[in-house]
């Protein structure tokens, strides 16, 4: 080989590594293209088909923060509180459904989402020794969707959720009446067994117990009403002939 073909070798030799060294320098150093908004949404909703809702909510998260005014977004937006529910995050679901209504009020999809957000205060409710807040949330909501929305097919999944609903309230507070009741605090009893038998006389199994252990609590609560007050009648004779 002469020397101006080495030289000519030697050159696109150099250059060729320059070209490569290059291309690795971009690939470990230059900040790589974001997905495009049709890309994230994409992802995310196979990520929903696959049921991988942690996937799903990192793709919907990041079209809904960089791309605000995508036309893609109000899905994702919608989707992401789908997620968050299927995940049982409720409070977050919660959160997003909210949001979305807040975005969009004149949306399509606000029925549903007045009855997810009813149901994803719904499933917070798991032991009925526990507060009540979320299930008179729930309450407000599917309420509120009857009202507003009559004729949506939500309206009509939302009486059933209703009921189920209002079981629960009153599940609560009978067991809560159960509580004075083993107590032997009849008064208290009585008077919770009363209210729920009101409330919810509409719930045969609910009314009818109330109703029975309302009778026996009252029965109760006036046999010791009158063991005080003879108790406290013979105390004050006591206290009178221990004074003479």
């Amino acid at each position: 080989m002469n020397k101006t073909s080495l030289f000519a070798f030697l050159s696109c030799l150099l250059l060729t590594v320059y070209l490569s060294g290059c291309g690795i320098i971009d690939y470990y150093f230059l900040t790589p293209p974001e997905d495009t908004a049709q890309e994230l949404a994409q992802a995310g909703f196979e990520a929903m088909e696959e049921k991988d809702y942690r996937r799903a909510i990192t793709a919907f998260t990041k079209l809904k923060d960089r791309y605000p005014f995508s036309p893609f977004t109000s899905a994702a937006e919608l989707a992401l509180g789908d997620a968050y529910f299927l995940s049982e995050q409720y409070e977050a679901a919660v959160q997003t459904y909210l949001e979305f209504e807040s975005l969009h009020p004149g949306h399509e999809a606000i029925p549903y989402v007045l009855f997810q957000v009813g149901m994803a205060n719904l499933r917070q409710f798991r032991s009925i020794d526990r507060p009540t807040e979320n299930l008179h949330l729930a309450l407000q909501y599917f309420q509120r969707l009857q009202q507003t929305f009559p004729q949506s097919p939500q309206a009509r999944d939302a009486e059933q959720a209703i009921q189920e609903t209002r079981s629960r309230i009153a599940e609560h507070e009978l067991f809560v009446a159960d509580f004075y009741w083993r107590r032997g605090q009849y008064g208290p009893a009585w008077r919770r067994y009363q209210a729920v038998q009101q409330e919810f006389g509409d719930i045969p199994e609910i009314s009818e117990y109330a109703q029975r252990q309302s009778d026996f609590a009252y029965y109760r609560f006036q046999k010791q009403q009158s063991k005080e007050d003879r108790e406290e009648r013979e105390g004050t004779w006591k206290r009178l002939l221990d004074w003479l």
